[in-house]
């Protein structure tokens, strides 16, 4: 398989994405439909930006439901980019339609989590690895085709590549059918190469050598990687910088052995707190984020870490949705009387389900402003409201909270409504 020719744009970044968004929209009611309503949308990626240079392996790691496999997806238009920019080597490939991406599908591959899903069982490992060089015209005739391929084989190790060929993907244990997927990816002899999740579903005796080979891929071919995982721990082994994306957005960016070292960002400190220790001796800090990831269709307004950041204050970006949760947290821990007097003082709560800045609540009816005031004052008063039980507790404020008697409502501005955590 030939190296690839000297590039005159080698000095550049080999991909240059800026701030990319790509979205689902969500189907709703048949009536919503019919009344024109949106049912919204799924914001997978929101505003990612970064640079990737040749030869470079760029890990992007996150949990389930970050947008990475969405963001890889969406580098190769498999996806269609919503918003934002994609170059590669200076020429933009965002919104090229498809026709014109087919080419550029040979300088970029991708390697999915899948191994046992990603081959034909109805195919031989032969005509699999060799499709793309029909389907792309690179060669022509069937003894050129076996040829290559069984250079391609060979080179990840599937050796001797005649006992191969000629086998089917249920002929092979899982990690020959992962060379067999990377023998695939690389027989166009591409510049990028996605690789998404491609050892989590492998035996732990499979994963290292797998990793091995891509690294010795990547000198001997020249390629640059954008792996994408959900595990530090390999990332740390195999990447030169690491993206850390939390619900659509890279929240840290760095080189690796810096974002091991000295982790910036809340996140990055819980997921690196989350590596597995395998010596039973030592004891680690396992302080996880609380609560649950947020909804991708209608996420917080600024940092989207901040409604589990134990370090969050009001410049993170808190908003209306927060004071409902702040409230439902507090009446789980009143007694039956308390909370009905409580509750019935404070109307309905849905309006602060829309993200806003400033969060605007009714009174219930036939209760004044002063009686709403009165449970955000007990909040306030209560130095433990937001933090649950049985854990370290921060001392917790509540700001000022003016009352606008005529309309029996109060007020919070965004900016100093939330609770903050201070040291």
């Amino acid at each position: 398989m030939p190296r690839k020719p000297e590039n005159p744009a080698a000095d550049g970044p080999l991909l240059e994405v800026r701030d990319l968004k790509t979205r689902f929209s969500l189907r709703g009611s048949f009536l919503d439909r019919l009344r024109g309503h949106e049912a919204g949308s799924v914001k997978a990626v929101d505003g990612v930006s970064f640079e990737l240079r040749r030869g470079e392996v760029l890990g992007v790691v996150g949990e389930s439901g970050s947008g990475k496999t969405t963001l890889g997806r969406t580098l190769l238009g498999l996806v269609d980019a919503s918003e934002g920019s994609i170059k590669l080597e200076g020429s933009e490939i965002a919104h090229l339609g498809e026709r014109r991406m087919r080419s550029l599908r040979q300088r970029l591959q991708i390697v999915f989590q899948d191994p046992h899903a990603s081959l034909n069982p109805a195919l031989t490992i032969g005509a699999s690895v060799g499709d793309p060089l029909t389907f792309h015209g690179m060669v022509s005739g069937p003894e050129a085709i076996r040829r290559r391929v069984a250079e391609a084989l060979e080179r990840v190790g599937l050796a001797p590549a005649g006992q191969f060929m000629g086998k089917y993907p249920g002929d092979l244990s899982g990690g020959q059918k992962q060379r067999a997927v990377l023998a695939r990816a690389i027989i166009l002899n591409p510049d990028l190469l996605i690789a998404d999740e491609p050892v989590s579903m492998l035996d732990m005796s499979v994963r290292a050598k797998i990793l091995e080979l891509m690294i010795d891929l990547k000198d001997e071919l020249d390629l640059t990687y954008l792996y994408i995982t959900h595990d530090l721990a390999t990332a740390k082994f195999f990447c030169d910088r690491i993206a850390i994306m939390y619900l659509g957005k890279i929240v840290e960016l760095g080189p690796s052995k810096e974002i091991y070292e000295n982790p910036r960002h809340p996140y990055t400190v819980s997921l690196l707190r989350a590596i597995p220790e395998p010596d039973p001796t030592k004891s680690v800090p396992r302080d996880l984020p609380r609560g649950e990831v947020p909804d991708a269709v209608s996420p917080p307004l600024g940092c989207p870490f901040h409604p589990r950041c134990p370090n969050a204050f009001e410049v993170c970006g808190w908003e209306s949705r927060d004071l409902r949760t702040l409230l439902e947290e507090r009446w789980t821990r009143l007694g039956e009387e308390e909370y009905e007097a409580e509750r019935k003082a404070i109307g309905d709560l849905d309006s602060l389900d829309d993200p806003a800045t400033v969060a605007r609540l009714e009174a219930a009816p036939g209760h004044g402003g002063e009686l709403a005031m009165d449970v955000i004052e007990r909040m306030r008063a209560d130095e433990t409201t937001c933090l649950p039980e049985k854990e370290e507790r921060l001392p917790v404020h509540l700001p000022r909270v003016e009352s606008i008697q005529k309309s029996e409502r109060f007020v919070l501005p965004g900016e100093v409504f939330q609770a903050q955590l201070e040291n």
